[in-house]
């Protein structure tokens, strides 16, 4: 029996392959083989970037609560303790915005935090 090169669910896996490499460049982009690797490794890195938004954003918002809290007067490792210990369930994206976007309750919050490791 003859090998079939030229059926429709080859043409229709390359096909699917090629729509993926659109906008790569040069042989990326229209020939299968090269256009295979480069999507296979894109769709990795893709994969691995949306695990690493979630380390880079707590990364962010650590930075802005520490800034925030040493203007206090207090570090960033005991005022989470002071939260901690007073019962505070405030998660750190929570916190970096009001640190932003209210003062006087991120004050208030760090008061709490301070009583709490000085108790």
């Amino acid at each position: 029996m003859p090998r079939a090169i030229d059926g429709s669910k080859r043409k229709n896996r390359r096909a699917k392959i090629l729509k993926l490499a659109k906008g790569f460049y040069g042989d990326r982009k229209s020939n299968y083989k090269p256009a295979k690797d480069a999507v296979v490794k894109a769709l990795d890195h893709a994969y691995s970037g949306r695990k690493g938004k979630k380390r880079d954003y707590r990364a962010l918002w650590i930075a802005r609560i520490n800034a925030a809290v040493r203007e206090q007067g207090i570090s960033y490792s005991r005022f989470i303790d002071g939260l901690t210990k007073a019962g505070v369930k405030l998660n750190r994206k929570a916190l970096s915005n009001m640190a932003i976007e209210d003062p006087a309750a991120f004050k208030a919050v760090v008061e709490v935090a301070k009583n709490a490791v000085k108790a």
